[in-house]
């Protein structure tokens, strides 16, 4: 027969050990080095299925080239650059991350906003960011179909040029390079590209990211 007694310390013991795990294991994903992606649906993966965007696709291909980084996706569908602003402090707060993938802007554009203020929003969640601790903040530019005329619609994918110059930020200069035109990419709407395309999204963002890794791998 068994004794209860061993029993009840083998018991406590798997117990201990089982927390020790669960704690520790907590503990070293929070340790490890933070990437915040701020967006919109473009990369909350608005009409795909669960982890198929390309920000779940960034967190598989992280790990895959041995970086330590964890993906913290703060994108929200039909977010302007306001929206993102009112969130960045609280996330900032909470998830400490070392870079910043800034990919708002597309919703201002659509609904004819003012230019002068979404490059002011940007401006200032850059700031805020930078003097929150981030050490890198990727711009992701956009274009915009040509709705409110070729005056806006060229204003619009410079601005992105231009403060990325301005703020000396890497800069990928249009996330749906590659996407936008091409048959089965995009939704049935014309503005949120198919599960297809996330791939190529991520390879859009990772040529400009991947360079900046390893400066924030500790």
């Amino acid at each position: 027969m068994t004794n209860r007694s061993n029993v009840g310390v083998d018991v406590r013991l798997r117990a201990l050990v089982l927390t020790f795990l669960l704690v520790w294991g907590g503990a070293a994903a929070l340790s490890s080095p933070a990437i915040l992606v701020l967006g919109d649906s473009l990369s909350a993966g608005y009409g795909i299925p669960t982890g198929k965007g390309w920000v779940d696709l960034l967190q598989a291909r992280l790990a895959e080239a041995g970086f330590p980084h964890r993906v913290v996706n703060a994108s929200i569908s039909g977010d302007t650059s306001r929206g993102g602003l009112s969130r960045l402090p609280d996330a900032l707060e909470l998830h400490a991350p070392r870079l910043l993938i800034l990919e708002l802007g597309g919703n201002d554009g659509l609904q004819g906003l003012s230019l002068d203020e979404l490059r002011d929003n940007l401006r200032r969640i850059i700031d805020i960011a930078r003097d929150a601790g981030v050490e890198h903040v990727v711009l992701l530019g956009m274009k915009i179909p040509p709705n409110y005329g070729p005056y806006y619609a060229d204003g619009f994918s410079a601005l992105y040029r231009s403060l990325a110059q301005e703020q000396d930020l890497p800069l990928v200069d249009f996330l749906l390079e590659g996407i936008a035109t091409r048959p089965g990419m995009m939704q049935e709407d014309g503005i949120h590209p198919t599960e297809r395309a996330q791939d190529r999204m991520l390879e859009n963002v990772w040529q400009v990211l991947e360079p900046l890794l390893p400066e924030t791998s500790s």
